[in-house]
């Protein structure tokens, strides 16, 4: 018998979604790929479901999450502001530490 434990963490501002993982996922993949499009394709999602994830995001922070460029010779392309950056990093603190206390309680059921 194998005891597991779930959780899913977000981050509300007002009573809506501000920041959960499948938003740091699309800023993850921004990072990596320089674009908004790219960034949705690798996960598998509509730009269009992307860009209101992004919209839903810049327009709740008190600063900008994301900074597109307009398209020329070498294409446009979107990348993090060091705001943007700081919040993958501290939601991903939050999140391990998170899945470190559930798995210390865990562990108390298990010895039950």
């Amino acid at each position: 018998m194998t005891y597991k434990i779930k959780s899913r963490i977000w981050i509300e501002l007002d009573d809506k979604e501000f920041l959960g993982e499948g938003k740091v996922q699309l800023l993850k993949a921004i990072e990596e790929t320089g674009s908004l499009s790219k960034a949705a394709k690798s996960l598998n999602i509509s730009y269009k479901k992307a860009w209101h994830l992004m919209d839903a995001v810049n327009k709740t922070t008190k600063k900008p999450v994301t900074v597109n460029s307009i398209g020329g010779k070498g294409g446009g392309g979107t990348e993090l502001t060091s705001y943007g950056k700081s919040l993958i990093l501290v939601f991903d603190e939050m999140n391990k530490k998170c899945w470190d206390f559930l798995d210390v309680q865990l562990e108390k059921i298990k010895s039950l």
